[in-house]
């Protein structure tokens, strides 16, 4: 079964895509609010696929993800932003996010990047 950690500061985003993942099959073996939390969640439990919000307070999504990419190459993130956060979305591919989302969460959008990642 495919392991998902989802992150993202609002509960609400969390239980949205987490409702929408398990519908699918998905194991959604942790969450986390803020990047911090995310890389320590991700060194522990080496998910398949992680959902990370960009903006988040203490550390944003951008740097955790620079983190869990330096630290695991073949980690598979999916960038969550907000309309008009464009720039950084293009600055987390470039660094290495293999998708992006944009919220408010498209269930079929949500479905074709996940499932796009697991035929990689």
């Amino acid at each position: 079964m495919t392991t998902v950690l989802i992150v993202d500061d609002a509960k609400f985003m969390r239980m949205t895509l987490q409702n929408m993942l398990i519908e699918d099959g998905f194991d959604i073996v942790g969450e986390a609010e803020n990047g911090k939390q995310a890389i320590d969640l991700y060194r522990e439990l080496k998910p398949d696929i992680v959902t990370m919000d960009i903006t988040m307070p203490e550390m944003s999504g951008l740097d955790a993800l620079k983190v869990i990419l330096s630290e695991f190459s073949d980690a598979k993130v999916i960038m969550c932003s907000a309309m008009g956060q464009q720039k950084m979305v293009v600055e987390a591919i470039e660094v290495g996010a293999k998708d992006y989302i944009i919220k408010p969460f498209d269930e079929t959008r949500v479905r074709e990047a996940i499932n796009k990642l697991m035929t990689k």
